[in-house]
């Protein structure tokens, strides 16, 4: 380690001065602890006790970089995990918990003030700690070791320079006790309410609230989930295809084995210590975002008492608790702080108001119930067990899809689902001030929306509605209430439906070929109706005639699968962006709940000519006017790049990238590949979909196959950042390495943590 300049050159100082006695040793230390930037905030005594407990770990990586953690105990396993992850990606881990401690605004800026609030409203570090306190204590050896694994990268790695978290504390896993990109449920509550409400620190006058729908409704792009049961799999075996949509880099693979049973692989959101989506050596679990409702909010009858509020409730008056929530925030390369007075009823905090009423929600964003079934369905053994971890109830955000070597198919359509009264509609806020709109308990599992081996042999969830997860076998929707299942149909449901209706014999590689599937759904719809518009509307006459014939003849002969080389694919997407909006506001008549394929199917059998012709034409001049023609590939426009570490990607045309020839599921297909312009680009990049994608066959011995957007690391130097780049946008899988002796035979580098 080099010396601080600084110090040393005091040194000299006071040794020329002749005065080099114990209280210049002391200041020179004193300034080396100071101004050195590898000094770290541990102590001795804590420093020792993780280089003996990485003595307990070994991490093997291999030929792909993927991290394979071996430990003793299920706390040496997750003192190695965390480790590793912070090597692969430290920015991301810190990030995470930077923005679930409600501070954000300390890094990002004023800009993520209200994100900051929304947190704090919902999420303390004080409910956090007095969980860790009250931990078993097998919770809190997980929870040390956490804490400890990063704690140990960074002492170990003084050249990382956190963003601004230098000690990570153990109870920080209880700020986040749910894997999910979309752990926070807000009900339709977003920033901006919060911001003309609590803007000036006190309730805004006369705020309606605008209820937050992009097309009038969500338009999901999330998951999907598949399930084989061993009738219609080729050896026997059951099948499980993991295949979540998220934004990319949002979770690394990983590998993580204990002494004590844990034997996890699969995909670990950053700095957790769970695997969130993945299998062991007898079961497999994959999660798809789920619609059920999961937090409701209340209108509440305010009035000012004095220096106070008093709402109403059953014939009463009740105090509103007030809180002092302090915002911090850089501003010009300063922090500063805005302090907001808060509100809270028995339902939670008030984030809002609509009509006059404050609004306020209640929620459940996290618990340590949540965190503990989060890790025991990773050391779950048997359907039993899985069922058993089901039963906490606590997985608020979403369905889970399953499957196990004793040849069981499952699925859950949701986990945490509170009872109601089915006579309100619990889609839009409800009377706070009577006892009738109370949650009434929980659902257990077997009243919930679930299916268990279904006699087609499999099942599909892709953000879309449970009753038809099974085909002509899944549940029935009227044998529930309405706020249990509220999911839509959507496109992918409807291809992945006809893709698995057809009979065969699965195997893994037919599981990863179905899951490939490039149909897309929507343009068989929607298409039709633009062929038929030109071709009544536009007659030889007519100018556009000549300059519109070619690219709509080639939309109807389409055959509706995207592909690279497929300028096919380029006229539909981009007429289909530009049509979106008014489709999707579209109001279908007599189904004031329509999902976006009513609306669509609707769309297409009564738009007007113009309605489909006008975005057809603004889409070909966009072509012509940034490329000179129409007929443009989808692959020269739609690219894959990843060319620095930055959590916000800066997208560049003269920088190296691949061509895909995937699109966003949005419009039916199968694998999700979301693109869209940035300042200065003429080509489109990729930023969510098909992240960690794995088939895994459960048998006497795991078979299993995966791919990883771009590569393992986050370090544009390592070989691992961006080599699975090619293989992703051709969808082209590695093998899984699962048992010690395949991962030693690829091992490319053995180690303890801090070695």
């Amino acid at each position: 380690m080099k010396k601080n300049f600084l110090a040393v050159l005091l040194i000299v100082i006071l040794r020329v001065q002749g005065r080099l006695a114990v209280e210049g040793l002391l200041l020179s230390s004193f300034l080396l602890l100071s101004f050195s930037p590898f000094a770290q905030p541990f102590s001795q005594k804590e420093t020792t006790s993780w280089q003996k407990q990485a003595q307990n770990v070994t991490i093997i990586r291999d030929n792909f970089g993927v991290p394979h953690i071996y430990g003793k105990t299920d706390a040496d396993a997750t003192f190695g995990l965390l480790y590793a992850q912070c090597e692969d990606d430290f920015p991301r881990v810190e990030m995470n918990y930077i923005e679930k401690l409600g501070r954000l605004g300390e890094v990002n800026g004023e800009q993520d003030m209200y994100n900051d609030l929304l947190i704090k409203l919902l999420i303390t570090p004080e409910d956090a700690q007095a969980d860790y306190k009250k931990a078993p204590a097998w919770l809190k050896k997980l929870l040390n070791a956490y804490a400890d694994g990063i704690n140990y990268y960074l002492h170990t790695h003084p050249e990382v320079k956190p963003a601004l978290l230098t000690r990570f504390e153990p109870w920080f896993p209880l700020l986040w006790t749910d894997g999910s990109i979309g752990a926070i449920s807000t009900a339709d509550i977003r920033t901006r309410d919060l911001e003309a409400f609590y803007g000036e620190g006190k309730p805004s006058v006369g705020y309606n609230h605008e209820r937050f729908v992009e097309y009038n409704q969500e338009i999901l792009t999330g998951s999907n989930g598949f399930a084989f049961s061993p009738k219609i799999t080729e050896s026997g075996n059951s099948i499980l295809y993991i295949n979540p949509h998220v934004t990319f880099y949002f979770r690394p693979e990983v590998h993580v084995v204990s002494e004590e049973g844990l034997n996890a692989y699969g995909a670990v959101t950053w700095g957790q210590f769970f695997v969130y989506q993945g299998f062991n050596d007898k079961l497999g679990w994959m999660h798809t975002s789920s619609r059920t409702d999961v937090a409701d909010t209340y209108l509440e009858k305010v009035t000012q008492k004095g220096s106070g509020y008093v709402y109403a409730y059953d014939g009463k008056e009740r105090p509103v608790r007030e809180q002092e929530i302090t915002l911090k925030y850089t501003k010009n390369g300063q922090l500063e702080e805005k302090k907001v007075k808060a509100f809270y009823t028995h339902h939670g905090p008030v984030m809002g108001k609509r009509g006059g009423q404050w609004e306020s929600l209640r929620s459940n964003n996290r618990t340590m119930n949540m965190l503990i079934q989060s890790w025991q369905r990773t050391k779950a053994k048997s359907f039993a067990e899985y069922q058993k971890a089901m039963d906490i109830l606590e997985n608020t955000s979403n369905n889970t899809v399953y499957a196990d070597a004793e040849g069981n198919i499952a699925y859950w359509h949701g986990n945490f689902v509170p009872k109601r009264d089915p006579n309100y509609d619990w889609s839009e806020p409800v009377d706070g001030s009577i006892a009738a709109t109370e949650w009434q308990g929980m659902h257990p599992v077997a009243e919930a929306v679930h299916i268990y081996n279904p006699p087609n042999g499999w099942i599909q969830n892709c953000n879309s509605t449970p009753f038809t997860a099974a085909g002509k076998d899944s549940p029935k929707q009227a044998n529930y209430p309405n706020y249990m299942a509220p999911d839509g149909e959507n496109f992918r449901g409807l291809n992945a439906v006809r893709v698995l209706e057809v009979p065969r014999k699965y195997t893994l590689e037919k599981v990863i070929e179905a899951g490939y599937n490039t149909y897309l759904t929507s343009f068989e719809i929607l298409v039709p109706a633009l062929v038929k518009a030109f071709e009544k509307n536009v007659p030889y006459t007519d100018d556009r005639y000549a300059y519109w014939i070619g690219p709509v003849s080639v939309l109807k002969n389409w055959d509706y699968h995207s592909g690279e080389k497929s300028v096919a694919t380029t006229l539909a997407v981009k007429w289909g962006e530009k049509m979106s909006s008014t489709m999707y506001r579209t109001k279908v008549p007599g189904k004031p709940d329509a999902d976006q394929v009513d609306m669509a199917r609707y769309f297409a059998a009564n738009a007007s000519a113009d309605e489909l012709l006008a975005p057809f034409g603004e889409a070909l001049f966009e072509l012509n006017q940034k490329w000179g023609k129409w007929q443009m590939p989808w692959g020269e426009i739609n690219r894959f790049q990843r060319a620095s570490a930055a959590i916000d990607q800066n997208y560049r045309d003269d920088l190296p990238s691949l061509p895909v020839g995937f699109v966003s599921s949005a419009w039916g297909m199968l694998p999700s590949y979301s693109s869209r312009y940035f300042s200065g680009t003429k080509k489109r990049y990729g930023v969510n979909g098909n992240s960690f994608i794995c088939a895994v066959e459960f048998g006497d011995r795991i078979r299993a196959k995966s791919l990883l957007a771009g590569g393992q690391s986050g370090d544009p130097v390592s070989k691992h950042f961006f080599d699975q780049g090619e293989m992703y946008t051709q969808g082209k899988f590695k093998d899984v390495l699962f048992y010690r002796e395949d991962v030693e035979k690829q091992a490319v580098k053995t180690y303890h943590p801090g070695q």
